[in-house]
């Protein structure tokens, strides 16, 4: 007998939970479905089974551990019971995972937006790896995806969960409707959705929608947290804590014939299940689904002289065991002000000890004004030179001090201590050949003849 019921949620109040990012949330949508003295009562609420999820080891710091207990119609064992349908191994065209076996060239990389797929494809089928790095099975490393869908997870009656990684999904046009085990939210452009490893979750289209598209990163190592301020101080700065917001419980009880993807050691499977895995009346705990609107985040930037280190735009880190080494850290180029005088604005040409994966959401992006659209992406690997095209040098030599207005802007960069890795798909079908020669019309200026001026303060002290 095939059941279908509406979607149940919690009515009181918005439709998400605030508080702060990391911290534990409630959220019940029956009144009383929630046990409140114990984790594992003999008898829960509405015949309930209480399940735990875990994201770190047991043993782990209480401050750094994160987990949920789970009240829920089936236990999610029952996922992939049907009889000899049960996590069949997929190879799946354009979405891979690390470590690769080609030859990850020692040069800059650019790749050009995709072309529009087919109607009926969802966010998994339109899933394309860019980059990677580290190895999903050692918990290490990450991986840069692209996504384009024309049609709704649940359209395909499809499902998806991922025991390798941390998932943070980037709008890029058209909004999202990622609905979770946990609960639903909404997410468009300028917005963030993460979603913690092991947990079930389908990606849709807003009804009347027929495209979205944008990028995603798959954050095999630790789980991230809003950075430390340091001299900034707790007053403000960067992404705050209270800004992230939590879903509330929303549960189904569907029966039928589903799909459920898995994602586990870098391979994917597919499974036939008979019922949603939506079923979660009640739950608590920190290891939650979040997003975060990065229009309010609160840029730190120069206002004397010198264009500043990138790290001051970090919104969410993941760590390695090295103070200060990042498996990853998700950094973003919002709308500010630009004010420091004597200064070349744009970033410095450079070389760095980390690789560095560009990707560009909404306008321009400062360093690459011409040449970089939406849904472009590049890498910039260890110790590889890069910087400003010449675009870039000319207005920012021949620019004016005064403060200028970055409106409408929003690049981002996801930058590890691993060398990303291209994919054999991105180098055969996406690469941007032409890209290194954004460099080739920069002419040196060097004259041994002339005579150094006298080197001033680069913000006068009496300029009107």
């Amino acid at each position: 007998m095939k059941r279908c019921l509406a979607r149940h949620a919690s009515s009181a109040g918005d439709r998400y939970q605030y508080g702060a990012f990391g911290s534990f949330f409630t959220s019940e949508a029956l009144p009383g479905a929630l046990p409140r003295k114990q984790n594992s009562p003999k008898h829960p609420p509405y015949g309930l089974f209480p399940e735990l999820v875990s994201g770190n080891a047991f043993t782990e710091p209480r401050t750094k551990n994160r987990y949920s207990w789970l009240y829920r119609i089936r236990p999610s064992v029952q996922h992939g019971q049907l009889e000899g349908a049960d996590f069949e191994p997929w190879v799946h065209p354009t979405w891979v995972s690390p470590p690769f076996k080609h030859v990850n060239p020692a040069i800059q990389l650019k790749f050009k937006p995709r072309e529009r797929p087919p109607a009926g494809v969802d966010f998994i089928d339109g899933t394309v790896t860019v980059g990677a790095c580290g190895d999903p099975t050692a918990q290490d490393g990450n991986a840069a995806n692209t996504y384009i869908m024309t049609a709704s997870m649940s359209a395909n009656k499809r499902y998806f969960r991922s025991a390798d990684a941390d998932t943070l999904i980037l709008p890029q046009e058209g909004s999202l409707e990622i609905r979770t085990e946990l609960g639903d939210m909404t997410v468009s452009p300028w917005e963030l959705a993460l979603i913690p490893r092991g947990l079930a979750f389908q990606v849709n289209l807003p009804q009347g929608a027929d495209i979205a598209q944008g990028y995603y990163l798959e954050n095999f190592g630790a789980q991230f947290v809003v950075p430390d301020l340091g001299p900034i101080g707790i007053s403000g700065g960067l992404a705050h804590p209270r800004h992230f917001v939590t879903t509330k419980a929303a549960y189904e009880e569907k029966t039928g014939e589903f799909e459920l993807v898995t994602k586990y050691c870098g391979n994917l499977f597919r499974s036939k299940i008979p019922n949603s895995p939506f079923d979660v009346v009640a739950w608590y705990g920190n290891l939650v689904p979040s997003k975060y609107d990065m229009r309010l985040f609160m840029a730190i930037n120069s206002v004397t002289y010198d264009h500043p280190d990138p790290s001051i735009g970090t919104v969410l880190s993941s760590y390695t065991g090295s103070p200060g080494l990042a498996n990853v850290d998700f950094v973003i180029f919002p709308p500010r002000w630009m004010a420091a005088e004597g200064t070349f604005r744009p970033p410095w040409y450079h070389r760095n000890y980390m690789s560095e994966f560009m990707g560009l959401l909404q306008g321009k992006y400062d360093a690459k004004p011409d040449g970089f659209k939406g849904g472009s992406c590049s890498m910039h690997n260890r110790m590889l030179p890069h910087g400003p095209d010449s675009t870039a040098l000319e207005i920012g030599t021949k620019g004016s001090d005064d403060p200028q207005r970055y409106c409408n802007n929003l690049a981002f960069m996801w930058e590890t201590r691993l060398p990303w890795h291209p994919s054999e798909y991105a180098l055969q079908a996406l690469l941007d050949t032409n890209y290194p020669k954004v460099w080739k019309p920069i002419e040196p200026r060097f004259d041994p003849k002339a005579v150094p001026k006298e080197e001033e303060y680069p913000f006068p002290p009496n300029r009107n």
